[in-house]
């Protein structure tokens, strides 16, 4: 292994002799100059991994060193070393993108601390977090095999996304894959859970707010007495959330955050519909048969969410001034971006932002989006590459000058599809991957979650002897004829409608302005 090189600028370099031997007797080399201009000189004739700077030298100041430095290498790591304490060098220093800021005199185990802070930080970070995974994962199997309740499988759930997202950055792949079966075996257990529970909670005082119960329990206290921007992002996961949270947090801190459960099927025509309704799906049929439309009724599924909220609205008594929107393209998010402030009277404003579902349902049309959303880390990256650059992004920060409170939710996530189900139905059988309703349908029992009465869970009959099945894990549906090329063309796609973790388990965010 090369020895790491660390070049130091210092017009007093004599004194720091004793801070060079340390050094170099811990296996690192040194480059010793006086003067930012040799520093520069130095830099051009040898690979250097990273810099100690003093500010104060003569000739060309510290701080004009680092711009020089950034302007040939802006990726190596600066430490400014500086016996000044004054505020204005520190935000200089730091606008500059230094590595590391230490105060005269340091001592060689400071020196030692920001090496290993800078250029092993990766190296230990990994050490640490397979170490802390390891202890992690015996409680996580522990708590799996006890699990009873839908808010313990909410807090393991969210468990698991930590792991995955700490994992996801270190090189120890074995522990990476030790975390996917643990999520494989969770969705496992949590498939089992939801099928002997799911049909009690429509009756349950005490069960978990869901897709219907939403709205009313936990979306109208939020709104009284604060304009409030309520943002849907359609197929929005939690991972995803987490991943752009951070950019969100420059504008809004968070004071509230929950998790709900979808309706099945986790699809928008009966998650977003019964959000915006408060009813299930088998009520909005029997209340508003001109709103709802089944799987095979020709026709938008959910073209009526505005109709859908006034009708709750009303039928909940509030006295409140309320706008809806819908975006469904790059055009539509700029053209409310542009004309946002006219949202400024509203107690309520209401945005369904659609780019998720037609990203992860492009990724079975695309080869592009198919590479760039190869897997969850990906999908996670791109989710969040977008929302940086997104209308949404520019509303959010035109609501927090409105001083309008912020509600983030979504209808249902979505779940990366491995493995494939047989099923055989009639060619009315509905067409989702994820689940079907249609007649005389035939599948694997051990791989669906399946409703052979609907109703029986609040879902409407297309006719007297059509059944539900929901796939459960990564599973897809898959129809034997044509079986290969189906299987290779939908394999590892984002997917939703059935029984997971991913897809069942969602968040809603309340945040306040800064």
């Amino acid at each position: 292994m090369n020895k790491i090189t660390i070049l130091w600028a210092d017009d007093e370099i004599d004194l720091l002799k004793p801070h060079i031997l340390f050094l170099e007797g811990k296996n690192y080399n040194v480059i010793t100059c006086k003067s930012g201009q040799e520093a520069l000189e130095a830099m051009a004739e040898s690979q250097v991994d990273i810099v100690f700077l003093d500010e104060n030298m003569p000739g060309i100041s510290g701080l004009e060193t680092l711009n020089e430095i950034k302007v040939l290498n802006s990726s190596l790591p600066v430490v400014m070393i500086t016996k000044s304490e004054e505020e204005f060098i520190m935000e200089e220093a730091i606008g500059s993108k230094i590595a590391d800021y230490l105060i005269k005199p340091v001592n060689p185990n400071q020196i030692l601390l920001s090496l290993k802070k800078n250029l092993d930080h990766s190296r230990l970070v990994s050490e640490k977090t397979t170490s802390n995974y390891q202890q992690e994962f015996r409680k996580i199997a522990m708590d799996l095999s006890m699990v009873n309740s839908y808010e313990e499988w909410i807090e393991l759930y969210k468990k698991l996304i930590y792991w995955e997202m700490r994992l996801e950055d270190i090189e120890d792949t074995g522990m990476f894959e030790i975390l996917e079966s643990q999520k494989v075996e969770a969705n496992n257990q949590f498939g089992k859970f939801v099928e002997n529970n799911y049909q009690d909670w429509f009756s349950d005082p005490t069960g978990p707010v869901m897709s219907h119960t939403l709205f009313k329990e936990w979306i109208q206290p939020e709104i009284k007495n604060t304009p409030t921007l309520l943002v849907v992002v359609d197929n929005l996961r939690y991972d995803q959330w987490y991943a752009f949270e951070e950019t969100v947090n420059s504008f809004y801190k968070k004071t509230k955050e929950e998790s709900y459960l979808s309706i099945l099927p986790t699809a928008t025509q009966y998650a977003r519909n019964a959000i915006f309704s408060g009813l299930t799906p088998l009520d909005m049929e029997k209340k508003h048969p001109e709103w709802w439309k089944n799987d095979t009724d020709e026709g938008g599924k959910n073209l009526y969410e505005d109709k859908f909220l006034g009708a709750q609205i009303s039928r909940l008594g509030l006295d409140i001034k309320w706008e809806y929107h819908k975006i469904t393209s790059l055009k539509g998010g700029k053209h409310l971006s542009q004309n946002f402030r006219s949202q400024k009277d509203n107690d309520l404003t209401v945005i369904v932002y659609n780019f998720v579902d037609m990203l992860s349902h492009s990724k079975t049309e695309m080869e592009v989006i198919k590479e760039l959303a190869s897997n969850d880390k990906a999908y996670r990256s791109l989710t969040q590459s977008w929302f940086k650059n997104s209308p949404l992004l520019e509303i959010i920060q035109q609501a927090q000058d409105m001083d309008m409170k912020l509600i983030i939710t979504t209808d249902h996530g979505t779940i990366n599809v491995k493995q494939p189900s047989k099923l055989i139905g009639d060619k009315d059988t509905s067409l989702n991957l994820r689940y079907k309703t249609g007649r005389s349908l035939t599948y694997e029992e051990k791989d669906v979650l399946a409703a052979q009465d609907p109703r029986s869970i609040h879902l409407p009959s297309i006719n007297m002897s059509s059944s539900f099945v929901f796939a459960k894990n990564d599973l897809f549906f898959a129809y034997p004829n044509n079986y290969n090329h189906y299987v290779s063309y939908y394999r590892n796609t984002y997917q939703h409608g059935g029984v997971s973790l991913e897809e069942m388990i969602i968040p809603f965010v309340v945040l306040t302005p800064r």
